[in-house]
């Protein structure tokens, strides 16, 4: 059940934490730009939007440290709302991976836990022993100067 649905304490301030970081505004006639005869509406904020972040989160719900949030999230009794505003929180930084520059979000999923996956596994059937022989030909070094033919 998401959040935003939910009747669990957690669930419904998620929700609201949600719903602040849209910030606050206002509708003012304007003259329009091409006609000042004519007035439109503009949004005027009164408090900026702000981007989700899991510790803004962490502080809304009331924690002290993101700490104390991760440690709450795996053995607390609302986990599972905790969990879900994390995803949230993940989905809406996942989104940003689609606007021309993504690093902030790639950087933020990868501190999320999110990891590059670019390993190779072998199989055993390919792996194969290498058998190394080392041979000399020449005459054989001097370790001293005695040793030296000349």
């Amino acid at each position: 059940m998401a959040p935003t649905t939910s009747t669990k304490p957690y669930g419904k301030r998620i929700a609201k934490y949600f719903e602040h970081i849209k910030g606050e505004y206002h509708f003012e006639d304007v003259p329009d730009k091409k006609d000042a005869s004519i007035t439109i509406k503009q949004k005027v904020y009164d408090r900026e939007p702000d981007p989700p972040t899991l510790t803004g989160l962490a502080l809304f719900l009331g924690f002290t440290s993101l700490q104390a949030f991760e440690v709450y999230e795996q053995t607390g009794f609302y986990a599972a709302q905790l969990q879900m505003g994390r995803l949230m929180i993940e989905a809406e930084y996942e989104k940003r991976l689609h606007y021309q520059s993504a690093t902030g979000a790639i950087f933020a999923l990868k501190t999320l836990g999110w990891k590059e996956q670019h390993e190779q596994t072998v199989g055993a059937d390919k792996l194969k022993s290498i058998n190394i022989t080392i041979t000399t030909t020449g005459p054989k070094i001097a370790v001293t100067e005695k040793e030296v033919e000349l």
